[in-house]
């Protein structure tokens, strides 16, 4: 493959096609949820479950997020989960959205998604965020520093590092220019090597306008976490867009935005999940993080003054209802946000809701498989 059907075949696995009636391409955001009176391993295999639904019905990517330190989310190692589902799909794409670059070494990362890439050739994507994913003291403890907000700051610095790890193309001189990330391209150039020249897209994540401008200005897709930023979302994807410089990768911007959606079969029983998982959303914000609550105990729960206005707010930004009110509500924000694809997660108690929540969005819209 010559450099411009590289470039050009990359471009199209990151922009995708959208399926059925969608406006854009949907995809999936997992957080591998655990809902009380569940194990992880539960969550684990919903995971598997939904990602080969998404498979199945035309979804075009399917995420992991890096979180630590939280009960109710078992998604702490992205790498070895994508792993897992890899070896459970065929052609949809896997990726991390995102890695916490700040919290691991440059080129562990390069070594951990060139080695998911050997495994599932052409399907991966690397998302970075800056954030911890967590709180301070357990930042600290992943990055053996108190001084955390020097790896946030030096992100740039660190995101060159590993995008030349991952090409092996440290200068001569450099004093990495003889460490390579393997597998990777080294083994291409090995005595009777063969090597594919492909690798991973890297993809910059934010909720806020840092990664969107630098993300803009390397010319790289973004992803926005409209899903707990909501106010920030239409300036972030402005200044991407403003700031945004063709490159090898990219000859136009190209963004997605994180969604939190549920859809149910009845009105009345998406309002109860969602309950749910705000109730958990309390709990984590008030440093007290635990397994998602069932929905009849987000009922019996008795909300102050504080935290109904947090969860009202909170919940104006989850679209949830039935399938066609779901529909409608992801319509009417990708057109407010021009957002190139939709990225869906939908967090439940039950995995077997969350399951029905994305089979309800494909026949709302379409998608093939059925």
């Amino acid at each position: 493959m010559d450099e411009t059907a590289a470039e050009t075949a990359e471009q199209e696995e990151i922009r995708g096609t959208a399926q059925g009636t969608a406006p854009v391409p949907l995809s999936v955001l997992d957080l591998v949820t655990v809902g009380a009176g569940r194990t992880a391993t539960d969550a684990l295999r919903t995971s598997v479950g939904l990602a080969r639904l998404a498979e199945s019905r035309g979804f075009h990517r399917y995420w992991v997020a890096e979180h630590h330190s939280m009960p109710g989310v078992a998604s702490s190692s992205p790498a070895v989960i994508l792993a897992h589902l890899a070896a459970h799909t065929d052609r949809i794409r896997l990726g991390s959205g995102g890695v916490m670059l700040p919290n691991h070494a440059p080129l562990v990362i390069a070594e951990q998604f060139g080695t998911l890439e050997a495994m599932a050739p052409g399907r991966i994507d690397l998302g970075l965020g800056r954030a911890p994913g967590t709180d301070g003291a357990t930042a600290a403890a992943l990055r053996r520093t108190q001084r955390l907000g020097e790896g946030a700051d030096d992100f740039p610095e660190q995101l060159a590092e590993l995008v030349r790890f991952l090409d092996d193309d440290f200068p001569d001189g450099h004093p990495y220019a003889r460490i390579h990330a393997v597998p990777g391209p080294v083994q291409a150039t090995s005595p009777g090597g063969v090597q594919s020249p492909h690798r991973p897209p890297v993809w910059l994540l934010g909720s806020s306008g840092f990664s969107a401008r630098l993300a803009g200005t390397l010319g790289l897709p973004f992803a926005f976490a409209h899903h707990f930023s909501a106010q920030n979302t239409i300036p972030a994807l402005d200044l991407y867009r403003a700031s945004f410089r063709p490159s090898a990768v990219l000859d136009a911007p190209y963004a997605l935005i994180g969604v939190a959606a549920l859809a149910a079969d009845e009105e009345k029983e998406a309002r109860r999940q969602v309950l749910a998982a705000a109730l958990n959303m309390v709990r984590l914000r008030t440093g007290r993080p635990g397994l998602v609550p069932t929905p009849e105990e987000a009922e019996a729960y008795e909300f102050s003054p504080m935290e109904q206005e947090f969860v009202a707010s909170w919940n104006a930004n989850v679209v949830h209802g039935t399938a066609d009110e779901v529909r409608a509500g992801l319509d009417d924000l990708q057109k407010r946000t021009g957002a190139d694809e939709l990225m869906i997660t939908g967090n439940a108690h039950s995995g077997d809701v969350r399951l029905r929540s994305y089979e309800l969005i494909a026949d709302a819209y379409g998608l093939p498989g059925k």
